[in-house]
């Protein structure tokens, strides 16, 4: 029985924001044949709610790249990682850049007043889960073993 060699990357060879995009394009088409406006806000509360979530986006976004550039570490999930960040919003989460992702989507939903993307953010987290963070997982798990199965019980991989 062979031992697979170690992982040398996380195997993603594609931006993961793209799946956000993909499914907020998807959506705003859906909402411009079919219009499902949200209803009983006024325009400055749902421009407040958005802002509110580019915001969380912006600082856990800006959060979690400084943090990565002060550890020397790819941004990139296609390249391999220096180390294991386990500071800055990696203290709460383990995927801060893609819970950002999911806070903007929210926001950007709610200033171009659709349902329809909001509808398909579900199935778009399932696609990030299954199709990036397990393999990013995976990478970890084998590059650092002990320190990433400790850090997995102490942080959640969403909030």
């Amino acid at each position: 029985m062979a031992i697979d060699p170690p992982l040398r990357h996380p195997g993603i060879r594609f931006p993961p924001p793209l799946i956000y995009v993909a499914g907020f394009t998807i959506g705003w088409l859906i909402h411009r044949q079919w219009p499902l406006p949200l209803s009983g806000w006024s325009s400055g509360n749902r421009e407040i709610f958005a802002l509110l979530f580019i915001a969380v986006w912006l600082v856990l976004m800006l959060g979690a790249f400084a943090t990565f550039l002060r550890a020397r570490t790819a941004i990139i999930p296609s390249r391999p990682a220096a180390t294991l960040v386990t500071s800055g919003p990696y203290r709460f989460t383990r995927n801060p850049m893609y819970v950002s992702l999911a806070a903007l989507y929210v926001g950007i939903s709610v200033l171009f007043n659709s349902w329809w993307p909001l509808f398909l953010l579900p199935l778009v987290l399932v696609v990030v889960r299954y199709a990036v963070i397990a393999r990013e997982e995976r990478y970890l798990n084998d590059a650092f073993p002990t320190q990433y199965r400790a850090y997995c019980q102490r942080v959640r991989r969403w909030l």
